[in-house]
Formats: C-alpha cells, sequence, structure tokens
C-alpha cells in the first residue's frame, strides 16, 4: 500500500485503526485491546475503523480539532498550513514523543511499528515544510 497521509501527518496505510487494514472482527478485536494495552485508551471493538481524515466516513477520532481547521483551509495537510505549527497541531504531532517519555515500560520492536510509528508524524510534517520551504 502506497503512503497515506493525515491531514496532520499521521499515516494511514500504517495505522491499525485504517479501515483497508481491517480484515475481519477479530482485527478489530485485537486492535481495541492493544491500544487499552498499550495507551489505556478503552476503544470498544465496534469503533475501530477509519476511513482516514480527508474523506468523509467513520474517524477514528470523531472529534479530532486538525481536521475541520485543515479542511476549512484547504490545506493537503497542516505543513502547507502558513500557521505551521498552530496551537491546534501542537498536542497531534507531539503526541509519540510525549507517550514515550511518560511511557513506563518499553515497547517491543513489532508494538512500536505497529502502535507508535504511524503517528510520528512531527518529522514528517518538518520534512514536508522544509521541502515546501526550499522550492518556494
Amino acid at each position: 500500500m502506497e503512503e497515506i497521509l493525515t491531514l496532520c501527518g499521521y499515516r494511514c496505510d500504517l495505522c491499525q485503526f485504517y479501515t483497508k487494514n481491517i480484515k475481519s472482527e477479530k482485527d478489530k478485536e485485537r486492535v481495541s485491546q492493544e491500544f487499552n494495552r498499550i495507551f489505556g485508551w478503552d476503544v470498544k471493538p465496534e469503533d475501530v475503523e477509519c476511513v482516514g481524515c480527508k474523506n468523509d466516513g467513520k474517524h477514528a477520532d470523531p472529534n479530532c480539532p486538525v481536521r475541520p481547521c485543515a479542511l476549512e483551509k484547504g490545506v493537503e495537510n497542516c505543513a502547507h498550513c502558513p500557521e505551521f505549527i498552530c496551537d491546534t497541531l501542537k498536542k497531534r504531532i507531539n503526541f509519540t514523543e510525549d507517550f514515550l517519555t511518560k511511557s513506563k515500560s518499553p515497547l517491543s520492536k513489532e508494538d512500536f511499528d505497529k502502535y507508535i510509528e504511524p503517528y510520528k508524524s512531527k518529522e514528517r510534517m518538518l520534512k514536508i515544510r522544509e521541502v515546501l520551504n526550499n522550492t518556494g
């Protein structure tokens, strides 16, 4: 699957919630359990689904503050926004750093790849921003 970025720089194609990555109800149950184990989030299996924030439909975080802002501004993603890095985006792009700093137990490589890597948006957004600044 090709790389699919959300508006804040998360990777849909790597996300366990992404609709195309869910093959069965058993997958939803596994993802629910793993998000609870790793992040302490109570996610019901029936809520494990996301079409990606650039699409209409069910989203992993229906209350995401970034999505309506980016859609209203008509930007490809937040790196393209003149207000990059705004307060709305800060919490999203710092999610993995904040989580790893506060985490009391180390993650296996498999857990890191499945549950942290998709959300390491800060590096992605900064790279895109650098390219934009160098070409514009």
